[in-house]
């Protein structure tokens, strides 16, 4: 499966974004679709997921209350509406498939997508 991610940009914080993950090839109602993200030096880490057949979603404990992910089974996307953006949610930010059905660590994950660059401003 190819992953195109797309949305990043440069936003203030308290600001909002929406990250999207287009996918090319078959997913299957047991595979996890997750977003991570990572900063230089640091390891990449998990923010959400969600069951593409159930639509079950996981977060990260920094980000609940603040970030959705949703799926979009019709046309194979996913996506990631990120509100209250703080100066340390600037990141790269990757979507990927995780055929096994696990869904938090970065080793279980398949495909990988592009970064897509979110800085929040202070």
């Amino acid at each position: 499966v190819q992953l195109q991610a797309s949305g990043g940009g440069l936003v203030q914080a308290g600001g909002s974004l929406r990250l999207s993950c287009a996918a090319s090839g078959r997913i299957f109602s047991s595979h996890v679709m997750g977003w991570f993200r990572q900063t230089p030096g640091s390891e990449r880490e998990f923010v959400a997921a969600v069951r593409w057949g159930t639509g079950k979603t996981y977060y990260a404990d920094f980000v609940k209350g603040r970030f959705t992910i949703s799926r979009n089974t019709a046309e194979n996307a996913v996506y990631l509406q990120m509100n209250s953006l703080k100066p340390e949610d600037t990141a790269d930010y990757y979507c990927a498939i995780s055929r096994s059905g696990l869904n938090y660590a970065v080793t279980v994950y398949n495909d990988w997508g592009q970064g897509t660059l979110v800085t929040v401003s202070s």
